[in-house]
């Protein structure tokens, strides 16, 4: 285990993806904010078929910054229940995990 984690966010627009994005890393609560455009996403609301298209964000960041992480994008989201899903990281460039943790050291 790395000790570090990527963060799963879809957003309705290029503005709140950008928006979101430079929050978390000024706050240090994100060390890189990928976004990556033309997501379709098809997903069931109040009973209902939906379907959209969303810009996802890999966020990575580490779990002790999680629990700030996750209150900031709730607060910055326009969605009611946004999509918030953190997986660890089980290996990886261990220069870039040591850069990513020291980016975000508080």
């Amino acid at each position: 285990m790395t000790k570090a984690l990527v963060v799963y966010v879809t957003v309705p627009s290029r503005q709140e993806a950008a928006k979101i994005a430079r929050a978390l890393v000024h706050e240090k609560l994100a060390a890189c904010v990928s976004a990556i455009p033309g997501v379709s996403s098809c997903f069931r609301w109040k009973g209902r078929m939906e379907r959209t298209q969303e810009i996802l964000l890999m966020i990575k960041t580490t779990p002790r910054r999680y629990p700030a992480l996750e209150k900031r994008i709730r607060f910055l989201h326009s969605y009611k229940v946004p999509e918030i899903l953190a997986t660890p990281v089980v290996g990886g460039n261990a220069e870039y995990i040591r850069w990513l943790r020291k980016s975000i050291e508080k």
